[in-house]
């Protein structure tokens, strides 16, 4: 069972490692971590280099969500590892994916803020909480036109289909992961409080803007 967790702990937070911001950086010569909110992630891609970038980054650190959980759910079920057991290796796959992207070693543990990242993840658990997480991240963000909210929601999602699968270890790892949430994004918090957070319309207004110029 150590084998197992440990293997699988580290692969998912190699994985986690491999940046869509990375590519972004390579292909528009900004690195988001100087730029912006200076974070590594799809939200900051879209606000300094616009749709096309934010997506690209997004569609990364969501596969690379998905792809993490897939390959020890498929390798689980090769071995014939018993249900409840497969349900804590994917928990902790997809957190260790989590915090890879957030503490990526080469950026001297100081990357995004795990996103798109946790979306991959959840649908790769169960497709359902993934569309029900992703609805509501989107039905938020835009209500309140700001991401850090709808964010949160995905990380209560996430705790909710821990519960829902019945799994106290499960539940642990999604608990451990909302606090960890809460905590990267406390900056933003502040930035709400003094009214300094960008808002999504108004990125989107720019880029319209400076597309026109």
């Amino acid at each position: 069972m150590t084998f197992w967790i440990f293997g699988i702990v580290v692969f998912g937070y190699l994985v986690g490692c491999l940046h869509g911001s990375v590519v972004a950086q390579w292909m528009s010569g900004v690195n988001l971590k100087e730029t912006g909110v200076k974070n590594a992630g799809a939200s900051n891609a879209m606000i300094v280099l616009g749709k096309r970038y934010g997506a690209l980054v997004a569609i990364i650190d969501i596969g690379k969500g998905i792809a993490a959980v897939i390959a020890v759910r498929l390798l689980a079920v090769h071995f014939g590892l018993p249900a409840d057991y497969v349900t804590l290796l994917l928990f902790l796959v997809g957190a260790a994916v989590i915090v890879g992207h957030n503490f990526p070693f080469y950026m001297g543990f100081n990357g995004g803020k795990g996103t798109a990242t946790v979306i991959g993840v959840l649908f790769a658990i169960d497709w359902r909480f993934g569309l029900v997480a992703l609805s509501l991240f989107i039905l938020i963000a835009i209500l309140t036109d700001l991401i850090v909210f709808g964010v949160i929601m995905l990380y209560i999602t996430l705790l909710v289909m821990a519960i829902w699968m019945d799994g106290s270890w499960p539940i642990l790892i999604a608990a451990l992961l909302f606090i960890m949430a809460i905590w990267k994004h406390i900056e933003n918090f502040r930035r709400i409080r003094e009214g300094t957070e960008p808002r999504i319309r108004a990125s989107f207004k720019k880029k319209r803007q400076k597309n026109s110029e």
